[in-house]
């Protein structure tokens, strides 16, 4: 399953890391890592980013990349649980977030479509109303939204709220800018190393897998979610998975849309060339709480073929997220750290604005500045809404780990050899194993995640283990794929 955005890429040449000290150290090359690293370099600053995989190559290479200041239903519940100052920050944030990346990408010619937004009522009944309460909330809160009635796409739909002069990216081409710009301006990026650890206090030493330390003055963790657990943000942290298809077609609505109810669908369109392209996503659910991803996609497929029956499939991905316990991004330090480690991460599958959001407030606190909205996010109060959040996604981890690890302790595995493609977790000795075969290869291992002993579940439409506690996922063999688990899943005892 690879993106529309990350087909036919050429390998990425990475800059060399001797160890060594510099001052700053970020971890991630998505948007928010390489838009932290880039300021920071603007400003004289010596930056190297470190990246597991390669810039783009999760969250953001996998974005619908909407940018867009109407969000869903964003609004609407997040004047449910906030005062109206702190959801007025939000706005400002996202707004200087938006500005300044399409600013970016006039001054770099990279290629933008101005859009409308749309959150739509996929029904009259629950669908209608949440779209009405959040056009509401978006006129209470001073976006310029109008009403439609009648929207012209192919499916039916009670009306929706629109917001004129947003935008669509291709995130990647994003990134490609980022890269050369911040190299440009001194910055180096590491890719294959996977940040293991950080020790120290005045000094911070970031331990890698695949290259040596590095010591550091400040450290920004961009992942998607922290890699380090001090600061317990796993646990105010919701892992979503979520799917798309692009596809061509002659046609496609040249809006961005998304439903205000379940099932979630969200539709914009895109260029490739001469081709024009129609991407439709949906189909959320949190990591590997589902009974098959690919059930998922195939649901996916059939709206679609439904609703347009002349497009024609080129790709179809998936993508990761994480939604915080009271909806908002968490932009702070890392508690015991002096301040010196930072953290982005929360943005509710908003990141092309969030994600910049983040990147100026964060750079803005190292080269001490000040950011009016930035602070009062980082400083909101704790409301009701936000324990019963923290509650309801902790309720969800122990319900969900209870029943994978007994329904690995009653499933014996014996010699179990899975089909192609399929996997199985089961018991073999007093460990839980999980075995899977692909590409011809049988390979077994303990399915206990390495972040903090979840039992991992297959994924049938990517090939992977994947932990529904956090969402650490792992490929075939083991190895990390996303965080917060930092080390490979354990060889099966008595495998190879």
């Amino acid at each position: 399953m690879t993106s529309l955005w990350l087909q036919d890429r050429e390998s990425f040449p990475s800059d060399s890391l001797d160890g060594g000290r510099v001052q700053d150290v970020v971890v991630g090359a998505g948007i928010t890592g390489l838009v932290t690293a880039l300021l920071l370099a603007r400003a004289g600053r010596q930056v190297v980013v470190l990246e597991a995989r390669t810039p783009g190559a999760v969250t953001t290479g996998n974005s619908t990349a909407k940018v867009s200041l109407l969000q869903a239903t964003r609004y609407s519940q997040l004047l449910g649980r906030h005062s109206e100052d702190v959801v007025r920050a939000y706005v400002e944030g996202n707004r200087e977030g938006l500005e300044w990346l399409l600013r970016y990408c006039a001054e770099h010619d990279v290629g933008v479509l101005r859009r409308p937004a749309v959150t739509y009522a996929s029904d009259g009944g629950e669908g209608l109303r949440r779209a009405k309460e959040e056009h509401e909330a978006a006129r209470y809160l001073d976006l310029g939204v109008r009403w439609e009635h009648d929207l012209p796409v192919p499916f039916p739909t009670s009306g929706g709220t629109v917001l004129d002069e947003q935008a669509e990216v291709d995130p990647m081409a994003v990134v490609d800018a980022l890269v050369k710009d911040l190299r440009a301006h001194g910055g180096r990026i590491v890719t294959g190393s996977r940040v293991r650890g950080v020790t120290g206090t005045g000094q911070l030493t970031v331990e890698c897998r695949g290259g040596p330390s590095v010591v550091c003055d400040q450290l920004v963790l961009a992942t998607g979610t922290p890699v380090l657990d001090r600061g317990l943000h796993f646990a105010r942290l919701s892992p979503e998975r979520s799917y798309a298809l692009a596809l061509e077609h002659p046609a496609p609505p040249e809006m961005m849309l998304i439903s205000s109810h379940g099932p979630s669908r969200s539709l914009r369109d895109a260029r490739a060339g001469d081709a024009r392209l129609l991407l439709v996503g949906g189909e959320g659910h949190t990591v590997g709480r589902t009974d098959s991803e690919r059930l998922h996609v195939d649901r996916l497929r059939r709206w679609t073929r439904e609703h347009f029956p002349e497009a024609t499939e080129v790709a179809h991905w998936s993508a990761q997220d994480y939604g915080s316990h009271d909806l908002l991004p968490v932009i702070d330090t890392m508690p015991g750290s002096s301040e010196r480690i930072h953290v982005a991460t929360g943005y509710g599958k908003w990141g092309m604005t969030n994600g910049v959001a983040a990147a100026l407030a964060t750079a803005a606190r190292i080269l001490d500045g000040h950011v009016p909205w930035a602070r009062r996010l980082q400083d909101r109060p704790v409301r009701a809404g936000a324990v019963r959040g923290f509650a309801a996604i902790n309720a969800g981890v122990v319900a969900s780990g209870a029943r994978h690890v007994a329904g690995a302790a009653l499933r014996p595995l014996d010699d179990t050899t899975p089909a192609e493609g399929e996997g199985v977790v089961g018991r073999r000795g007093p460990v839980p194993t999980a075995v899977s075969t692909v590409d011809g290869r049988t390979c077994a291992l303990s399915a206990v995640c390495t972040h903090l002993g979840g039992v991992v579940e297959w994924n049938d439409a990517e090939q992977s283990w994947d932990c529904s506690l956090h969402g650490s996922r792992f490929s075939p063999s083991g190895e990390v794929l996303e965080g917060p688990a930092t080390r490979p899943l354990r060889p099966a005892r008595g495998s190879d």
